[in-house]
């Protein structure tokens, strides 16, 4: 067999994907599966997207564009930023990737070295880790935690930092929690940023997807963070454009052209007419659209958030932002992979394991609500017959 090089026993893999696979495989053999294992919305793209898109090809839009993105496409994003955070970036500090993945892939590479120590959120983002011990940087679990919300303690975030701390990783709204960072939060960050003279990443990849009244903070608005933050954003969740591929991330100007030589060795650049699209995206023509996904997710949250509720054994916070719940399932009985195994081959509902998100997700399950209300409740429905029938054994 082919060698295979040390360094690939590094990297991880997003759980999700592999559940996917598993609940196809099922499905080929008759048995009907809800889907809320992926974070996709089910959402077509909006039209006015489409035709953005279908514009820009037949005016020539299909050739190698530069690699941190088009000049026109950079400032859309820097504008949007602008209009969204209120901070204010210039195109030359903004590049565009084929998904956001690479702006964390890229992002972690052009400022950590081997040793440095990253401290990111778990529960959170398998990727995380995963890019961190990849460039063989030391990984430092933050302990999300329910009693506060699924934000993280600012006094447990103090006690991790240390001399070797070069970056902290913020995710918010939060995969999988749903839980939002307040202004509070932030600003203490900020300020032990500035403190301790360590790097934020900040994973923005929700920003528009919040509830109740709660609005996007962005930790770029405090004195000094611009100049130390990598912000991560991207177009799949927002406007349903999961299979469009295009996420971007703003930086100091000296990064962005660091993170652009990566993007010029790996992928050469992003899909110029995408890029076309994506500043049609970014207009204010599809605010509405986009306000519309909100307030259908909010009816779905509801509808996930009641259900889990009344189930015995489970007890599910109402998340403030993107598209996930994640219930504490503990008096289940079950371990968190017990109880999404059970709920895919017991009750026909695919979801994941909390511990897909890190060892702190142990004790919880992870469902999307990107999905239809209807699928939704009869997901419920499923569950809660096959809790019960399980209760009476």
């Amino acid at each position: 067999m082919m060698h295979i090089a040390e360094r690939i026993t590094r990297l991880g893999t997003e759980t999700a994907f592999e559940v996917l696979v598993k609940a196809r495989a099922l499905e080929a053999t008759g048995k009907s599966i809800v889907h809320l294992e992926i974070g996709e919305p089910d959402f077509d793209t909006p039209q006015n997207i489409i035709d953005a898109a279908k514009n820009a090809l037949d005016n020539g839009f299909t050739h190698y564009g530069p690699s941190a993105g088009l000049p026109e496409a950079r400032q859309a994003i820097a504008d949007y930023i602008k209009r969204t955070r209120g901070t204010e970036y210039s195109a030359s500090e903004i590049v565009v990737t084929p998904g956001a993945k690479p702006i964390l892939f890229y992002g972690i590479m052009a400022v950590v070295d081997k040793g440095d120590e990253v401290i990111y959120p778990n529960p959170g983002f398998p990727i995380y880790e995963s890019v961190i011990n990849f460039l063989e940087a030391v990984p430092i679990p933050l302990p999300l935690k329910e009693e506060k919300e699924f934000r993280f303690d600012l006094a447990d975030l103090e006690a991790r930092i240390t001399p070797k701390t070069r970056m902290v990783i913020i995710n918010t709204p939060q995969n999988p929690t749903g839980g939002i960072l307040t202004h509070d939060d932030l600003k203490r960050i900020a300020e032990l940023a500035v403190q301790h003279d360590f790097i934020v990443l900040s994973d923005e990849i929700y920003s528009q997807i919040t509830y109740d009244g709660f609005v996007h903070e962005s930790i770029t608005q405090f004195p000094g963070m611009k100049e130390r933050t990598i912000l991560l954003d991207g177009f799949s969740k927002t406007f349903a454009m999961t299979g469009w591929r295009m996420g971007y991330g703003a930086f100091p100007e000296h990064v962005a052209q660091v993170v652009a030589k990566l993007q010029t060795n790996c992928t050469s650049c992003t899909a110029s007419f995408n890029q076309i699209a994506g500043i049609e995206a970014l207009s204010e023509r599809t605010d509405p659209i986009a306000a519309d996904f909100v307030s259908e997710f909010k009816r779905r949250r509801d509808t996930i958030v009641n259900a889990l509720n009344a189930m015995p054994g489970m007890r599910c916070h109402s998340p403030k932002g993107a598209f996930y719940v994640f219930p504490n399932i503990e008096a289940t009985g079950m371990t968190s992979q017990e109880f999404a195994d059970f709920s895919l081959y017991e009750a026909g509902v695919a979801c994941l394991s909390g511990t897909a998100f890190g060892s702190y997700g142990e004790g919880f399950a992870r469902f999307s609500y990107a999905n239809s209300v209807e699928n939704i409740e009869e997901a419920m429905r499923r569950l809660s017959a096959a809790l019960e029938s399980r209760s009476k054994k």
